[in-house]
């Protein structure tokens, strides 16, 4: 079976989230260290991670459209899996960076997504043919 647009896409966009996710970790490991307070670094720490275990999720989703390339609750999934992977992860990066804790304000609508893309990775799974 050859690789569909949707999942190439999506192997794509997550290859590159995780050379972010590395790039972003490693600027906060030996860049923001020394300039930003302990607690500081705690949160982007944060946003890192869920970068990283997001980006691992949505290669497993496209490993999945791959099987079931007619999904359409795959697709939504791995979009909302992106879009609040994007904004999680990014508002935390910024507040820290722009020091604007008011950026910290939509950080949970990036966490909702991601509750909402994982229930329905998990329907997926359990319910499309």
């Amino acid at each position: 079976m050859a690789i569909n647009k949707n999942v190439r896409l999506f192997l794509t966009i997550s290859s590159i989230m995780m050379a972010l996710a590395i790039a972003i970790g490693a600027f906060g490991a030996h860049g923001l260290k020394a300039i930003v307070s302990p607690q500081l670094l705690v949160i982007y720490n944060t946003g890192v991670e869920y970068h990283f275990y997001n980006t691992l999720g949505l290669f497993a989703a496209c490993f999945m459209m791959y099987l079931k390339p007619d999904s359409k609750l795959l697709r939504v999934a791995a979009w909302l899996i992106l879009v609040g992977m994007i904004i999680f992860s990014f508002s935390l990066y910024a507040l820290v960076i722009l020091n604007m804790p008011i950026l910290g304000a939509i950080t949970p609508i990036g966490g909702t997504l991601l509750i909402i893309a994982w229930i329905l990775l998990a329907i997926s799974f359990y319910k499309d043919k």
